[in-house]
């Protein structure tokens, strides 16, 4: 029989700026170290201006046609009525709103139910570099010890 558990971390992103920064080795380590078996992952960026995503991890042209595709649906060279922290902040706030600050993956055997293609993502929308704080939380049945 399986213990249920429930856990939760900060996990600290460090980001270079603009771009997708790929956090699937760490949530795997922190899975291992709470035997997590069974159950739900629920990862959440508590920022207003970075974002998540679930995304193909193998060829790092879809991330930069990615960050493109942001940048046409929010450019920083628009007249924003919020401007008081530099033109990249409304873009920011927009793109985070249109992608998720919040996600939940299946655990199972031990694993994320991702893809084979699939990695997990915390998407820095400033030009500038930041420490991002990443709440994980998992739910569910430990493996047997």
């Amino acid at each position: 029989m399986t213990e249920m558990v429930q856990a939760s971390h900060t996990l600290e992103v460090a980001t270079r700026g603009k771009g997708f920064v790929e956090i699937t080795g760490e949530l795997t380590r922190w899975l291992a170290s709470v035997a997590a078996e069974n159950g739900l992952l629920t990862v959440f960026v508590s920022h207003t201006s970075a974002s998540l995503a679930i995304q193909e991890n193998a060829d790092p042209n879809v991330r930069c046609d990615l960050v493109d595709a942001l940048d046409l649906l929010a450019p920083e060279d628009r007249a924003y009525a919020h401007q008081e922290e530099g033109p990249d902040d409304m873009p920011s706030h927009i793109k985070a709103m249109l992608t998720a600050v919040s996600i939940g993956i299946p655990v199972r055997g031990g694993s994320m139910t991702l893809g084979t293609w699939q990695g997990v993502y915390l998407i820095e929308h400033r030009a500038r570099p930041h420490r991002r704080s990443v709440a994980l939380s998992f739910i569910g049945h430990a493996a047997d010890a």
